[in-house]
């Protein structure tokens, strides 16, 4: 497990810590700014982070195959420049009193395009500096690197903003941005040219293309289905989560960063885990496993009470579902990348995160209603039920050739 993996991945690793430390420093750092400093209601507070990731979606999707027509690295080093001149714009303009609702609107739809091409060049940069035989050990370490920011991150910036202000993460955050560009720029192996990089010019059926290959390929299509469905019914339920438990129930802020920060543990071990379980029961049985378990727990938030029992549920609760996608996300995301050939990686990952973020910001949305129509508790049973069913959408036919050419060797052909 101690795999040394070289220093072109151990930079590449380094600048993801930064960026991801960066962001869950920064966690909720928007709402809060809208609220505190522009005195904005539920509604804009709820259509700021709806329409930045719908908005954002849309405006990254021609960069599928831009992306692959260029070297990858650039791109990295562009998007976290841009990603950092963003945000610090935040605090620049609260200085000088002229900071906006539209500014912050138009730096979260900024910075949602940003990380959707950001996440689709890394995503290819990384097979080209780690052999197939590596891919899931690093996936590994980046999972367990996310879990380690959210279980701690949040809490700390929530102490900085309790003594600094509003925008002190936002500037945090920005910082993390400028790091990972600096912790990408000091890879230092060449890397070679997209063979489609002088290719034709930009056509609306490129649009497209991510989608047709993801459909097409037989273990792809349920992923994604099951991914998208599975990642947009938890986020959905997330807010009203919030107003449940802050709200009708009355607990009070450290009980919820408590609840949500210790859980976060289990990711860290779940990927620690995930190499180990795959080596040993086979990468396709530990993925399936994982996949159903963490579709089972979420209903139990509909059960959850006031006080100290409702505090130890709810951390009972997201430490096994966090465990199990801590096991599943680097099996999942290593299954996709061996999948996909390097010159398709761009379109397919733009094409899954477009509909994963487009998925959450409607599935959001139409909870906020239901929740409206019905009651906040009701509204989390239902997507707890709905995310029962998930499972069946997982593919159950051993691995196939994908549909673009031969797959490379995957761990288990490997052993």
């Amino acid at each position: 497990m101690a795999q040394r993996l070289g220093r072109s991945f151990g930079w590449l690793w380094s600048a993801f810590a930064a960026s991801t430390v960066g962001t869950w420093l920064g966690f909720g750092a928007f709402p809060l700014i809208a609220i505190q400093v522009l005195d904005a209601g539920p509604a804009a507070v709820s259509a700021l982070a709806a329409a930045g990731l719908a908005v954002g979606a849309m405006l990254a999707l021609p960069l599928g195959p831009w992306v692959e027509r260029q070297r990858k690295k650039p791109v990295m080093i562009a998007t976290d420049v841009i990603r950092f001149a963003a945000l610090l714009s935040i605090p620049v303009t609260f200085g000088f009193g002229l900071l906006t609702y539209t500014q912050l609107l138009a730096v979260s739809v900024l910075g949602a395009a940003a990380n959707i091409a950001f996440t689709s060049a890394s995503g290819a940069y990384l097979k080209s500096i780690v052999r197939p035989d590596q891919l899931l050990v690093a996936n590994g370490r980046f999972e367990s690197t996310t879990w380690t920011a959210t279980a701690v991150g949040p809490t700390l910036g929530g102490a900085a903003v309790s003594l600094l202000g509003p925008v002190v993460t936002v500037i945090a955050n920005a910082v993390g941005f400028l790091l990972s560009a600096l912790g990408v720029g000091m890879i230092r192996e060449r890397e070679p040219r997209p063979a489609r990089e002088t290719g034709p010019r930009l056509r609306g059926a490129d649009l497209l293309e991510g989608w047709r290959f993801i459909l097409a390929d037989r273990e792809l299509r349920p992923l994604f289905v099951n991914t998208v469905t599975v990642n947009a019914l938890i986020m959905a339920a997330e807010p009203l989560l919030a107003v449940l438990l802050l709200g009708d129930l009355g607990w009070a802020p450290w009980q919820y960063g408590l609840a949500f920060g210790l859980p976060c543990v289990g990711g860290f071990v779940g990927a620690q885990l995930a190499p180990r379980l795959a080596a040993r029961h086979g990468r396709r049985r530990v993925l399936l496993a994982s996949g159903v378990l963490r579709a089972l727990w979420p209903v139990g938030l509909f059960f959850v009470l006031p006080g100290t029992a409702g505090v130890v549920l709810v951390i009972a609760v997201e430490l096994a579902l966090i465990t199990c996608m801590g096991v599943f996300n680097p099996l999942f995301a290593t299954e996709r990348l061996e999948r996909v050939p390097a010159d398709r990686v761009g379109r397919v990952l733009v094409a899954w995160n477009v509909t994963g973020v487009g998925a959450i910001a409607v599935l959001t949305a139409l909870w906020g209603v239901l929740a409206a129509a019905t009651d906040v508790r009701v509204a989390i049973g239902i997507a707890g039920v709905l995310l029962l069913a998930t499972p069946l959408s997982l593919p159950r036919t051993g691995p196939r050739t994908p549909a673009g050419g031969p797959r490379e060797p995957s761990l288990t052909a490997l052993r």
